[in-house]
């Protein structure tokens, strides 16, 4: 059994590196943990290998927020210092600092 590290904490603000968004990340996968069919709908061309982390993201493009499930190939730091604006953010963390959003809530 292979052993996945994840190189983005919970709290810190990464982007994408194909796509124009960014987000805080708020949740880990180890490996894969979505659906077969959300998987299969990727195109094959750019399905990321299961077998690596996965972050859930409190996601920003411009004016529209959601939430992100993005392979770590995909990530980048965001070292803009910028403050995301997802209305849901304040709801798990308080301040950031040094481009972590410090948890103010218990996830399992």
């Amino acid at each position: 059994m292979q052993t996945t590290h994840a190189k983005y904490n919970i709290g810190q603000v990464v982007r994408h590196r194909e796509r124009p968004f960014r987000g805080v990340v708020f949740d880990v996968d180890p490996i894969f943990a979505n659906s077969d069919d959300w998987y299969d709908s990727l195109p094959e061309e750019g399905r990321p290998h299961r077998d690596q982390p996965f972050y859930h993201l409190l996601a920003e493009t411009g004016e529209d927020f959601y939430i992100a499930y993005v392979s770590e190939q995909n990530l980048e730091a965001d070292r803009s210092g910028e403050p995301v604006g997802h209305p849901d953010l304040p709801d798990l963390f308080g301040d950031m600092h040094d481009g972590i959003y410090a948890l103010q809530v218990q996830l399992n």
